[in-house]
């Protein structure tokens, strides 16, 4: 007999994001670069054999580019709002569900991590 229990929800609010280590963002005047290192067995070869670039470039703009530089394991989602908020101001709204949504992504591209709220 299996017992189902209940799965303990986290408030994303509190939840920290951190920008993985292997990932690498240069952050510059209204643009930021993030590099993404290719490092699976086939773009290996392409790299080797095609003579394609050893990492890719993304040129993340504007929002999202404020949003990874504070995806730093210190700020929590709450805070990252906040100062999306502050900084950007009606650009930004709505800014929970834009941010929420932006996170989301940026997981499943697994180029964050998170740390649970305390």
């Amino acid at each position: 007999m299996t017992i189902l229990r209940k799965k303990k929800l986290e408030n994303i609010l509190e939840m920290t994001p951190k920008l993985n280590e292997w990932l690498h963002l240069n952050a510059g005047g209204g643009s930021s670069t993030l590099v993404v290192p290719r490092t699976s067995w086939i773009e290996k070869m392409s790299i080797r054999f095609l003579k394609q670039p050893d990492s890719i470039k993304v040129d993340v703009t504007g929002l999202g580019g404020f949003v990874l530089e504070r995806c730093n394991g210190v700020h929590n989602v709450q805070e990252i709002a906040d100062q999306l908020a502050g900084q950007y101001g009606e650009e930004a709204e709505p800014v929970l569900p834009r941010l929420v949504k932006y996170l989301e992504i940026v997981e499943m591209n697994g180029w964050i991590t998170w740390k649970r709220g305390q």
